[in-house]
């Protein structure tokens, strides 16, 4: 990136750089304890005590009976898919990320995608409604940044037409509609706990289900298909997460209320530092949700700001803050799903590729200092008087 658009040519505002995502390890002691505890047992893997605790403390986070553990939500997701019996076609947003889509198709199913609510980024009950064929088995939403989605509606929905009804909770432990934990709706939900989510296993997954059956059939598959005395039912794989990778996710948990204070801190002070700022709209959940404000997410009205999107991430990006965008573009603009539109995405999707093209995660997490946050707002109050100036640069970058 041309140093130009450090503030148009100065040195950049952070000498080291300032990332998205960076891991959360909230106590290095007590993990490498439970780390040392599983090797001193040489139980390493295959169900050890540390993963069947991680699974009951998650199960009771989301205020479920069954969790089973996985070595990554995206197998995770498969592995559901398989359980479920999913085929035919499934309804889901495209604004996320390309794994939800992905694991759909990994297993036969053809992904239908479906627009969005531009107001909380979550899939339009709707459009649902308008996709809905003789082909269509379930819908899976998605907790967008850990904004719960419509679930009363698309539970009627579900229920209406006799559908199933799943959810990617990748972006939303921890997070809450009307006093119900994300884990608990639909016919099951899948956790991420990637070492970019604010809960980590290192690299986790879990499927959280009341279902009896389904959580049976589940775990079943995630051990090759093995049930009780290690007797094959069913086709399976390996899919089993690790007891190191519990250690981590155990003493994740463990610091969850704090780990939330700290981002809800940083979201505050975000909202302060950004007051004013034409055409900058930081997004906050909506009244009845409580969320764990893992990402700060902004949207940048061009007209307003006088600079787009585009724009201020690369300025942001040429002083050293790492940001991101999400979701540009949607699932259904990306290969394979955009080489068969009439498939995969019917209908127009305006509401997804508006948002899209608007919005940009900023720094956040244990990692980020208060400084650093004010420091960003600070930044990002140049750009925008700036702004003019700064789409020039950007352009002839």
């Amino acid at each position: 990136m041309s140093a130009e658009l450090a503030i148009l040519g100065g040195a950049p505002c952070f000498d080291e750089p300032l990332h998205i995502g960076r891991p959360n390890v909230p106590d290095e002691r007590r993990t490498m304890a439970l780390i040392q505890q599983a090797i001193d047992r040489r139980w390493l893997t295959a169900f050890g005590p540390l993963v069947k605790q991680f699974e009951r403390d998650i199960a009771a986070a989301a205020g479920v009976k069954h969790c089973v553990a996985m070595c990554n939500a995206s197998v995770a997701l498969q592995v559901l898919i398989r359980a479920a019996g999913l085929r035919g076609e499934v309804i889901l947003p495209s604004f996320t990320f390309i794994a939800t889509a992905h694991t759909l198709l990994w297993e036969g199913v053809t992904p239908v995608f479906c627009d969005i609510d531009e107001k909380t980024g979550n899939l339009d009950p709707a459009h649902a409604r308008r996709l809905i064929t003789d082909r269509t088995t379930a819908i899976m939403g998605v907790h967008l940044w850990g904004h719960p989605a419509p679930t009363e509606e698309l539970d009627a929905l579900a229920d209406e037409h006799g559908l199933r009804l799943f959810y990617d909770s990748a972006h939303a432990i921890g997070s809450s509609r009307h006093g119900r934990p994300v884990g608990s709706f639909g016919h099951a939900e899948v956790f991420s706990f990637h070492a970019t989510k604010f809960i980590n296993s290192f690299e986790g997954g879990a499927v959280v289900t009341d279902d009896d059956g389904l959580a049976e059939r589940v775990r079943s598959m995630h051990n090759y298909g093995r049930g009780e005395g290690s007797v094959v039912s069913s086709i399976g794989t390996n899919a089993k997460m690790t007891e190191v990778a519990a250690a981590m996710g155990i003493v994740s948990l463990e610091n969850m209320a704090h780990l939330i204070d700290v981002n809800r801190g940083h979201h505050t002070r975000y909202a302060e530092g950004l007051a004013g700022v034409p055409g900058v709209v930081l997004r906050a959940p909506l009244p009845g949700n409580r969320i764990n404000h893992q990402y700060v997410v902004v949207e940048i009205d061009e007209p307003v700001a006088g600079v787009g999107r585009d724009a201020l991430a690369a300025a942001l990006t040429a002083d050293n803050v790492l940001v991101r965008t999400h979701f540009d573009p949607g699932c259904h603009r990306t290969a394979p799903y955009a080489q068969a539109p009439q498939r995969h995405a019917p209908l127009p999707l305006p509401h997804t590729e508006a948002l899209g093209s608007r919005v940009v995660m900023l720094p956040t997490g244990s990692e980020v200092t208060s400084a650093q946050v004010d420091q960003v707002c600070a930044l990002i109050r140049r750009i925008v008087d700036r702004g003019e100036a700064v789409a020039a640069a950007a352009a002839r970058n």
